[in-house]
Order: structure tokens, then C-alpha cells, then sequence
């Protein structure tokens, strides 16, 4: 029984890096080395044909489409007819958002985030949508089932107010399309002050002299490129995602996508949304509940792809209209606000398995920083709960590290005494222990039981956006980048060096040289890693440092430091 103790932490820590090491490949578009996703039998998609400015035409249905959604966003020939327009793209702006949008199609083709700096240019905000020679990021609906408008159709903008204007609430940006196989669509947006999500109506009119029965679809489009300032050393998810009741949210990677492997997805429901989701911010299209759709997922083009829904109309009488309400949120993925547009939009700010975790943490931190009214010292304060909470299971831990760390002598001249018979030396071993009434496991379960919440506090930190460009103390201006100086990865490497140099070392010299190599390694990637991640570390090492410390010299154990001895 050679420190089962530390052979269980070597255990975690070598399954934690093999995790990291999956994940890392996954974010790079390889197949994951220890886990692989079981292989799904299915047609891959056909090759989508590309229009001039990247988006994409007509297309074979994916494994992930209704059959309807072949003909989504229409040929090229449903536009042939449409009169001459002179192209243009027209800005609109909110409190909160300033959007650009296309006559063709009157499709969304900009979102700027008013309240959101960039992280490279802070004296620009963020933007979301975008479509660009480098980047497509875009918001499209239209019509299918026959010679219809679809978002390729040149459209008129009618005239009207182009900002909110001071003690205004509402504004609206209509567009109306030429006649098109006997059915005209008039797309009115609407913005309204403090809310993310835009409204858009679209009217059905039946302008010719037999009834149709057009479908509507909605859809967002991107390129599968990173977004910009996404950071190399940590991986969040990028892509499509899709919410129903019965299958709950399910995320979409581009390479499943690639490969045909969506079967995850609902492809029918009466609820839901779709959605385009990033680290921090998203994008979903919200229809009606009660109102039934299709759902696809597929490859638009080349490194483009589609998540969107299709409904039915239902058949409308010449000179008749049917018209349907929809929202299309565009922002930031703070919890309170999607809870408050759609059931199950707080989905997108995905914690994984850990929510159950993750949820009551972020739910804690942002009562504090209310309280506080500062992200850095939140942080501080919440790990200080944690380990008041904690306080029980470690010292616990500690005390039984102090037990080890007082028999530790008695064990290295034992081991140096009896090295060349290891049977016996382990049976000598065991009787020590009895004999001084000393757990080897004691301090390993306690800490065990505290792994899961710490990671659940990782994800709540990496994935909330209000930790994002907040400031702390002074050389910290951006609590979601690195430290510019590197002055909190050094003082948590410093204090990761001194907790090891507390602990008992290990009689197994090999393990003693690796248990000073692991902080190393572990802080190499803190250098890189979130301000405030590295805060939440150094705050937990400078508290268990302190405990342990009170907890040794309770025990009469003075603290001494066991240093390396490299040779």
C-alpha cells in the first residue's frame, strides 16, 4: 500500500488531462484520441451550391433535414422573375443593438452589442452578426412550396425612423417583396428599448387567383471558423444548437454536421428554438409555442452551415394573408435575461455535466457581485464561502496529512532499512499506520468530494459573460483575458510550490520529484488562462495554505517545509 493517497490523485489528475487532451482535439476538427463518438450510419449530406457573396442556394436535404427542406432558401430561377432593385443594407439601432440589414431578403446580415466592448478594440463593440469577405454570420427567412420569395429576393424598404429615439420604446423597419408565383411577404422587424430580442412578423399575401400553401422558414447561417479572440488554450463550443421539450438542448458540432452524424436533433416539434451559439453570446430564432415545425441542421457551402425550421402555413385564398409573429434573439448568454424570453433558452450557456453544480455557484456569485458590486472580489468572496462550507471535509484532510507528515520519519527509515525486501516493507508499513492510528486514504476522500464543485466553478467563471471586460485591481482592467503582467498565474505557481512543500512528502522518492513536477505542469497553462480563473485558483491555494497551516500547528505539528530533492 505504497501512499494509496496520492496513487488515487495521480489517477484524477492523469484521466483529467486525457479529457483535456479530447477536448483539445475536438476544438481543432480531429477526432478525439480516447473517446470517439460512436459512428452513425448515415447518407452524408449533398454538396451544397454557393452564390457569388457565399450563401448558400438550393441543396439536397441533409440526414438532419425534413424532405421539405431541400428547397430551402429556393433555386435561383424563384428569383429570375422578381423586378430589378437596386441593392442597399440599412443600419437601425437601439439602446442595445445596431443592426445592418440587406434589401435582399431583407435578411439580418449585422449585429453590433451596444454594451459590449470588443476584446481587441475596446473603443468598438461587439459584433455578432456579420457578413463580410472573411467572415458569414447571418439571420435569413423566406418562403418555399413554389415560385415564392426567399431571402435571395430583391425588396423594397419603406420609409420611416432609423433609431430610438429618446422616450421611445418601439421601433419598425418594414420591407415588402415584389409578387412572386402569385404570393407577395411584407417582413416588419421590430426593436425594442432593453430587450435582445427582435421582433419579426411576416405577412403571407395571396395576390394571385389560386389559392397556395406556402411554408415559412427561418434560419441562421454561419461560416465554421473560430470568432475572433477566441483563445487557443481552453475550448468552448461553437455551432448549432436545438431546444425541444422532448429532446431537450442538444449542441451540433460543425464536423458532426460534416459527417452526417445529427441524429440528436429533433427534426419535428411543436416548441423549441434553434440556435447559433458562441462563447458568451448566441443567436436563436423563436417561433410561437404551439406552432409546429421541422428542424434541420446541415452543410450550406463550403465551411458554411444552416440550423432552421420550416412551418406551414396552411392554404391561403386569393386575395387573402396569413401572417406569423416570430423573435430572433440576438446577445449576450446573461442566465436571468434568456430565462425571461424563452423556456429553455438558458440552455445555451451550457455548463455540461456539471449543471446541477454550476447553476446554484453562478446563481451565489451574482448575488454576491450585487452585493459587492465587483467581479474580482465576487470571486474572492465565493471561493471564501466554499472553503467556510468545506471547512469540515478539510480539515479533516489536513489533519490527516499532519498525521502522515508526523510519521513520515519513522516511514523513510523504514523504507530505507527494509528497500531490498518490499513484502516485508509493506507489512511493516501497514502496522505503522495501525499502530499510529493513520488513514493513508484520510486526506484523498475528502478533497475528492470537493473536485466536482471546484470544476463546476471553472465553467461558471470560463462561461459567464459578465465576468467579460470586468475589472478587478489595478493591471486587471479584463477579468476574461490573461493577466497582461502575468503577475497572478507567478503568485499562483509560487503558492501551488508551497502547498506541495506542506504536504508529507512521499517515501517513494520517484513520487516526491513528480509531486513538485505537477504544480509545474499544472501552471504552465494559467499563464494563459482567464484573469479571473487564475484569481479563483490563487484565492482556494492561499486559503488551504492558511488551513492547513492553523490545522498543523493545532496538531503540534510545526509546518516544515519539504523541499525537492532533485539528483
Amino acid at each position: 500500500m505504497n501512499d494509496i493517497r496520492r496513487t488515487i490523485l495521480w489517477v484524477i489528475f492523469g484521466f483529467s488531462l486525457v479529457l483535456l487532451w479530447d477536448k483539445w482535439q475536438i476544438h481543432n476538427g480531429r477526432k478525439p484520441t480516447f473517446f470517439p463518438t460512436p459512428e452513425v450510419t448515415a447518407q452524408a449530406p449533398a454538396d451544397a451550391v454557393s452564390t457569388d457573396n457565399g450563401l448558400p442556394t438550393a441543396s439536397a436535404a441533409s440526414p438532419a433535414a425534413p424532405a421539405n427542406a431541400s428547397n430551402v432558401p429556393g433555386t435561383a430561377g424563384a428569383d429570375a422573375a422578381a423586378p430589378a432593385a437596386a441593392r442597399e443594407k440599412l443600419t437601425v439601432a437601439s439602446d442595445l443593438l445596431r443592426l445592418t440589414f440587406d434589401s435582399e431578403g431583407a435578411s439580418l446580415v449585422g449585429a453590433e452589442l451596444l454594451k459590449y466592448a470588443d476584446q481587441d478594440d475596446k473603443t468598438k463593440p461587439v459584433k455578432l452578426l456579420d457578413e463580410s469577405a472573411n467572415r458569414v454570420y447571418v439571420a435569413q427567412t423566406g418562403l418555399i412550396g413554389g415560385n415564392f420569395p426567399t431571402h435571395k429576393t430583391a425588396m423594397t424598404l419603406k420609409p420611416g425612423p432609423r433609431e430610438l429615439a429618446e422616450g421611445q420604446n418601439e421601433l419598425s423597419v418594414v420591407f415588402e417583396s415584389p409578387d412572386l408565383g402569385g404570393v407577395k411577404l411584407v417582413k416588419t422587424w421590430t426593436l425594442k428599448r432593453g430587450d435582445y430580442a427582435i421582433g419579426l412578423k411576416q405577412e403571407v399575401v395571396n395576390t394571385g387567383s389560386a389559392a397556395v400553401n406556402p411554408q415559412l422558414y427561418l434560419q441562421l447561417t454561419r461560416d465554421g471558423n473560430k470568432p475572433p479572440g477566441e483563445s487557443s488554450f481552453y475550448s468552448t463550443f461553437t455551432g448549432p444548437a436545438v431546444y425541444t421539450e422532448a429532446k431537450k438542448y442538444h449542441k451540433v458540432d460543425f464536423k458532426d454536421i460534416e459527417n452526417g452524424k445529427t441524429d440528436s436533433v429533433d427534426k419535428a416539434a411543436d416548441n423549441g428554438y434553434v440556435a447559433m451559439v458562441q462563447h458568451y453570446f448566441a443567436s436563436a430564432w423563436l417561433l410561437p409555442q404551439g406552432t409546429q415545425r421541422d428542424i434541420y441542421v446541415r452543410k450550406a457551402g463550403t465551411n458554411l452551415y444552416s440550423v432552421g425550421e420550416i412551418t406551414h402555413l396552411g392554404e391561403i385564398a386569393p386575395g387573402q394573408s396569413k401572417s406569423i409573429d416570430a423573435r430572433l434573439f440576438v446577445g449576450p448568454q446573461i442566465e436571468k435575461t434568456l430565462e425571461a424570453i424563452a423556456p429553455g433558452l438558458e440552455l445555451v450557456k451550457d455548463y455540461g455535466w456539471v449543471t446541477i453544480l454550476a447553476k446554484p455557484l453562478y446563481w451565489l456569485l451574482d448575488k454576491l457581485h450585487g452585493f459587492i458590486g465587483n467581479w474580482g472580489w465576487s470571486i474572492v468572496a465565493l471561493v471564501l464561502l466554499l472553503k467556510i462550507a468545506f471547512y469540515w471535509l478539510n480539515a479533516k484532510a489536513y489533519s490527516s496529512m499532519a498525521k502522515m507528515k508526523a510519521i513520515n520519519p519513522r516511514i523513510m527509515e523504514m523504507r530505507e532499512r527494509l528497500k531490498d525486501k518490499p513484502q516485508q516493507m509493506q507489512q511493516e508499513m501497514m502496522r505503522i499506520y495501525r499502530e499510529e492510528k493513520v488513514n493513508p486514504m484520510g486526506g484523498c476522500f475528502p478533497i475528492v468530494i470537493q473536485i466536482p464543485v471546484f470544476i463546476a466553478l471553472y465553467w461558471v467563471l470560463l462561461s459567464s459573460v459578465e465576468i467579460r471586460n470586468a475589472p478587478w485591481i489595478g493591471w486587471i482592467h479584463d477579468l476574461s483575458v490573461p493577466d497582461p503582467f502575468f503577475i497572478l498565474p507567478v503568485l499562483m505557481t509560487l503558492s501551488s510550490l508551497l502547498q506541495t512543500a506542506l504536504n508529507p512528502a512521499p517515501p517513494d522518492p520517484m513520487q516526491a520529484k513528480m509531486m513538485w513536477i505537477m504544480p509545474l505542469m499544472f501552471s504552465v497553462m494559467f499563464f494563459f488562462f482567464p484573469a479571473g480563473l487564475v484569481l479563483y485558483w490563487l484565492t482556494n491555494n492561499l486559503l488551504s495554505i492558511a488551513q492547513q497551516w492553523i490545522i498543523n500547528t493545532r496538531m503540534g505539528v510545526p509546518p516544515q517545509f519539504n523541499l525537492p530533492k532533485f539528483k
